[in-house]
């Protein structure tokens, strides 16, 4: 009962649109010369595509209809094709389209103050966003098909969509209609056309794609088996890095990448230009590329072959009448290189009859299972810009050559040299403009999606950043900084404030690289921007390239040999990834996986752009030591050396040498991890090697030399141990503190976090204390007197003071030399450490051989006691300031004295 009632509604439907239709047929007259008319939409946004067909003065039929949904969407009349034409047009029916048509006939009737002598071109117009998603213009026939041969009359018009082809021989137009469609999968399809009469089939291949994957169709030899792509003709087509599309002829031999071997012979899955090796009339590569486009996310390419082809060798002839097995493929495809100047497809991975599959089917029978438009995930191809807090953004003016929102006026606003791309900010990051578009084109960041003046058209806004004022020149560019905040929309508009659509969006998001980590630098090349968090016993490490690549990859040395690469990839399934590697050599085999403990791995793409991130402890964990990754410890205190590399592809296993890269870092960056700075690596700088220089003459030579002087030369007649012992204390001080200033200067600074800096300020506050400790020292015994408590007391801390500050002094040195040795490379320090060891091993023996003559002396002053009857009340010239057995006897001469209180102001 249910189904009878519905089918008796859905009659009743039809008798009334049947009414209607008669009853306004008898009321319109078919005066116009545009009755009769026909033409396909020209496809502009939203996957419009349909047949356009005017029946009388008053009404138009649409057939085969195809659109994805908008806001406010119209039939729209306009003068002309141009952008003030369009954007000045007018409703011409009370019919909405808010809503998805698939495959949908219908007729629209036009307003009743609207005739054809108005209107020049129809249009399908979302009126919010001041978009065409599709036209026809008027007069001019667009059949569905590159042969036919416009009148005397008509010419070439870039606003139209119609031109020439680029072979130059037949009128061109963009045909996006065909008679027959297969689904292949969800987001891939096969659109055909077949001329027996000429000897071709037009095919147009269909797909929900990146703008960075081929599509595949063609015929095999084989029925269905497990071996169909072997001995395949088979078209490969997609869009280069500049975006315009091919179409190319392959023949594919194995199941592999085109690979040529030594004696030039060719296999895999390669161009049949490639087996021949050239192809000078075009008998080998017979893959017409007709047309292609990308729009909303999918890409579309009309391609034309022959049924059968003069090169019986590489193409197979297609039966048309016959049951033919086909096969198709979606994957990544790499561009053009020097040794390879041809695409180069990668292997297909994922579910069959998702990325590839096979069917048969039979040309000449009708198809059409194609229902609605397809539907990207991801709808736009803009370039993305990340603002940066330390980088203005530079805003200029140029022509709009592929503005995302038809239709587009003359100028855009560029940013960063990038037409109108997507601009992506940091909700509580400043973000920086230095404004050059001219001073007509003031700048303001808007809740407009079409910009310039919105009263004009009784639409209010709210400006966020910007206005009229905000405008200037390269010359004097205008500053703008704007702090997006939490009330911010996820999306506002950059526009200019007296011209409108110029701009187009800003994604604001919660957080990104510059607010998840603590600090960035740019790396060398300025290719590659590097961002890390360091905690107590870890390291958070995000890179971003710069430049569009199939990878990225960074690595801790001063070159790619001997050096820890992190790489970063998109698998064939679209999945990030993040391998660690160990490289030895120049060559494929010598990266190394590796096995790090790595967390918080992170690796996007986006339009090309690739991020990767990732923690990891700073000093591995590891049980067996001999594995490189071992050996990858990173001292917070110390400069990491980091480069980078970029290429086209990437793999996780199987590495050859189409995976080395194709842009790389010229030399390593330094990159000071806790001061959050870096810098390019350098020869040793002339400033640090005085500083060596003068830290050695002070703590190898002049303090040691003073303690020996009071060591050693105290049985010397007169006080000459005494004025050797202070002044080359004093002026080994001196140099150590001028030493210091001039590291401070040339580093800007220092941090105490090193070992060097450490040992060092220990050494110079021991050096400091001994005059502090000269200042205080007690009154000497008279003759005769014990000696005091206090005197015992400062003659063991001046003893112990200057001894251990000498140690301290040359475990600086040392240090320093390590120091260096990372900063700048091992082989620049080499020879200054055995020069180092040199010159203590002299020291150890000189002091060796003085304190053996000490003791020597000593013993003779014992044995000539011994035989003495009478005591010596002379002075004991074994007295030793510097040592604890100078506790026991202290009988210093008077003119020793007297040089104690001369030098008295110095100690203090």
């Amino acid at each position: 009962m249910a189904y009878k009632s519905l089918h008796l509604g859905f009659l009743f439907n039809i008798l009334v649109a049947t009414f209607t239709y008669v009853n306004s047929a008898t009321a319109c007259t078919k005066n116009s010369s545009l009755v009769g008319f026909e033409s396909e939409f020209v496809m502009v946004q939203h996957q419009l595509r349909g047949y356009f067909n005017i029946i009388d003065d008053c009404s138009f039929r649409v057939s085969n209809f195809d659109m994805l949904s908008g806001y406010d969407v119209h039939w729209w009349g306009a003068s002309g094709p141009s952008f003030d034409n369009l954007t000045s047009g007018f409703v011409i029916s009370d019919d909405v389209l808010n809503q998805t048509y698939k495959n949908e006939s219908f007729i629209v009737n036009l307003r009743k103050n609207v005739s054809w002598d108005q209107i020049r071109v129809v249009s399908v117009w979302d009126e919010p966003t001041y978009s065409d998603f599709g036209h026809v213009i008027l007069g001019h026939h667009v059949p569905g098909s590159v042969d036919y041969a416009p009148g005397p009359s008509e010419a070439p018009d870039n606003e139209t969509g119609v031109g020439w082809n680029e072979t130059g021989a037949s009128w061109f137009t963009e045909p996006t209609m065909f008679d027959n469609c297969k689904e292949l999968s969800k987001n891939f399809r096969v659109r055909w056309s077949l001329n027996v009469e000429e000897n071709f089939i037009d095919i147009g291949l269909e797909a929900a794609i990146g703008i960075q994957y081929y599509m595949a169709f063609g015929w095999t030899n084989h029925s269905l088996s497990s071996d169909l792509m072997l001995d395949a003709d088979v078209a490969f087509t997609g869009f280069t890095e500049e975006g315009m599309p091919f179409a190319d002829d392959y023949y594919i031999t194995k199941y592999s990448e085109c690979v040529i071997s030594k004696d030039g012979a060719a296999q895999g899955v390669c161009p049949d230009t490639i087996y021949e090796n050239t192809d000078p009339v075009g008998l080998v590569n017979n893959t017409l590329l007709l047309y292609g486009h990308r729009k909303d996310g999918v890409s579309l390419i009309r391609y034309r072959r022959p049924l059968k082809s003069i090169d019986l060798k590489y193409d197979l002839p297609i039966n048309y009448t016959a049951n033919l097995t086909v096969i198709w493929a979606l994957g990544t495809i790499s561009p053009p290189d020097n040794l390879r100047p041809y695409y180069l497809p990668q292997i297909h991975t994922g579910p069959r009859y998702e990325s590839h599959g096979d069917l048969v089917l039979n040309v000449s029978e009708h198809v059409n299972d194609c229902f609605g438009p397809l539907d990207a995930e991801h709808k736009e191809d803009q370039d993305l810009v990340i603002a940066d807090v330390n980088a203005p953004l530079v805003v200029t003016a140029g022509p709009a050559l592929h503005y995302p929102n038809p239709p587009n006026p003359p100028n855009v606003l560029y940013i960063n040299k990038k037409e109108a791309p997507v601009l992506r900010v940091e909700r509580g990051v400043a973000v920086k403009f230095s404004i050059q578009a001219g001073h007509n084109v003031p700048f303001f960041i808007t809740s407009d999606p079409v910009g310039g003046n919105a009263t004009l058209r009784n639409m209010t806004e709210i400006i966020y950043a910007g206005g009229a004022d905000a405008q200037g020149v390269q010359a004097s560019p205008k500053e703008l900084t704007w702090y997006p905040d939490r009330n911010t929309p996820d999306q506002v508009y950059y526009q200019s404030a007296y011209e409108p659509k110029m701009g187009w969006r800003v994604q604001v998001v919660d957080g990104g690289l510059s607010d998840m980590y603590n600090s960035s630098v740019v790396l060398d090349d300025q290719q590659v921007k590097l961002f890390w968090t360091l905690s107590e016993s870890s390291i958070s490490i995000a890179a971003r390239s710069e430049k569009k690549s199939g990878y990225l990859a960074i690595g801790f040395g001063s070159g790619m040999v001997n050096s820890y690469a992190y790489v970063g990839w998109m698998d064939g399934d679209g999945k990030g990834r993040v391998n660690t590697y160990w490289i030895d050599g120049k060559d494929a085999s010598s990266i190394h996986p590796t096995s790090e403990n790595l967390t918080y791995v992170r690796c996007k793409s986006e339009n090309g752009i690739i991020t990767l991130e990732f923690t990891r402890p700073l000093s591995p964990s590891c049980t067996k030591e001999d594995r490189p990754e071992c050996k990858n410890i990173i001292e917070p205190t110390t400069p990491l050396k980091v480069i980078w590399a970029m290429g086209a592809k990437w793999s996780e296993d199987n590495l050859s040498e189409m995976n080395m890269h194709s842009a790389m870092s010229s030399r390593p960056v330094l990159v000071m991890l806790m001061r959050g700075t870096a810098e390019a690596e350098q020869d040793l700088r002339p400033v640090l090697t005085v500083h060596g220089f003068m830290m050695f003459l002070a703590w190898g030579i002049l303090l040691p030399g003073g303690i020996l002087a009071a060591r050693y030369l105290k049985h010397v007649k007169g006080d000459g141990w005494y004025q050797i012992h202070v002044y080359l204390q004093y002026s080994g001080l001196a140099v150590v503190l001028l030493g210091l200033l001039f590291a401070v200067a040339e580093l800007r600074g220092f941090s105490a976090h090193s070992l060097h800096v450490k040992f060092g300020l220990a050494a110079i506050f021991l050096a400091c204390a001994q005059p502090v400790n000269a200042y205080f020292r007690p009154k000497r015994p008279a003759n005769g007197e014990d000696v005091s408590s206090n005197r015992i007391i400062w003659e063991n801390i001046h003893v112990i003071t200057g001894r251990s500050a000498i140690v301290v002094g040359i475990a600086a040195l040392v240090s320093g030399l390590k120091h260096l040795g990372d900063r700048y490379g091992g082989e620049n320090v080499g020879g200054l450490y055995w020069a180092l060891i040199f010159w203590f091993l002299i020291g150890a023996l000189t002091v060796m051989y003085l304190e053996y003559r000490e003791k020597k002396r000593r013993r003779e002053i014992t044995f000539a006691r011994a035989n003495w009857v009478l005591g010596n009340l002379e002075e004991d010239d074994s007295a030793d300031l510097l040592s604890p057995s100078g506790i026991l006897v202290e009988k210093e001469s008077n003119s020793s004295e007297r040089m104690e209180v001369q030098l008295e102001p110095l100690n203090r």
